[in-house]
């Protein structure tokens, strides 16, 4: 990745530049059901001018039997052309929560070799409180050429994660609360049992945000990885419930500049529901 292109932008930077041939503004707004929020209906109402919306259930692999999970490159290609996204665009992604959603789609196109990309920091929220102007309805879209580059260096598998349990090479980051982590509160998918893979760290990913939904500057970010315990100066992979929230310490471990991070897709969602995993509750 060029050091031109960095993880994160602001929204003054992405006013500058909206209108650059080579940047194209996505929406990856995605919520749980219980968050009683609706994506698509939101961007339709309000999006940063020129943005297309990203559905991230129907951007995955529809066969898996676990959410979201990242779908072939050729899907990806696919639909990344209808969209408009070509090879040369600088991606910028945001989401309708400030940071939640657009870390996961940003990671996404970083597996699929996809380097030019960048978060919205703060997200719409951020744009709508800086007093920039957002468009209503659909936004028209050419398509582009899109190649996928998959680079599975950053992505880890449930076989990954079992190795690592045996090894200690990684350290794992768990995103999602503590009592999700410790076992005291349910899952928000009911037939999962709550609890954490043995060995790993909890981090609920809010803890680096501020309260606008921007990310915390690097020396806090810092001071927060390495309270939880986090080795800085060693491997990592983030989880969550489902691959989405774990995007949001590996975006943090990037700004931070750290060269060797890795994301479990399938992440509880999958432990949790295969059988022969243990879980830790403490």
């Amino acid at each position: 990745m060029s050091s031109a292109v960095p993880p994160l932008v602001t929204v003054d930077w992405l006013a500058e530049h909206l209108t650059a041939p080579d940047v194209k503004v996505l929406d990856g707004s995605w919520y749980l059901p219980q968050m009683g929020r609706d994506a698509e209906r939101e961007f339709l109402e309000a999006h940063i001018p020129g943005a297309v919306f990203l559905d991230l259930d129907e951007i995955s692999d529809r066969d898996s039997p676990f959410p979201h999970m990242l779908p072939t490159p050729e899907k990806f290609s696919s639909r990344m052309k209808q969209l408009g996204i070509g090879d040369r665009h600088h991606v910028i992604i945001y989401d309708g929560a400030g940071l939640f959603s657009a870390a996961r789609f940003w990671w996404m196109f970083k597996t699929m070799g996809h380097d030019n990309v960048s978060v919205l920091d703060g997200g719409l929220p951020k744009w709508v409180a800086a007093a920039h102007r957002t468009d209503a309805g659909q936004s028209s879209n050419t398509a582009r050429h899109h190649t996928a580059r998959p680079n599975n260096t950053i992505r880890r598998d449930i076989d990954d994660m079992k190795r690592n349990l045996e090894t200690g090479r990684e350290q794992v980051v768990d995103a999602r609360s503590q009592g999700r982590f410790a076992g005291t509160e349910p899952e928000p998918r009911p037939e999962l049992s709550s609890g954490h893979i043995p060995g790993s760290v909890s981090l609920p990913f809010g803890a680096l945000l501020n309260e606008d939904g921007t990310l915390k500057v690097p020396a806090e970010l810092t001071r927060i990885f390495e309270t939880a315990g986090v080795n800085l100066s060693q491997p990592i992979v983030t989880t969550c419930g489902s691959g989405v929230t774990a995007a949001i310490p590996y975006l943090a471990l990037t700004v931070l500049g750290h060269p060797k991070i890795a994301l479990y897709d399938g992440s509880w969602s999958e432990w949790a529901a295969t059988d022969g995993m243990p879980i830790e509750k403490d």
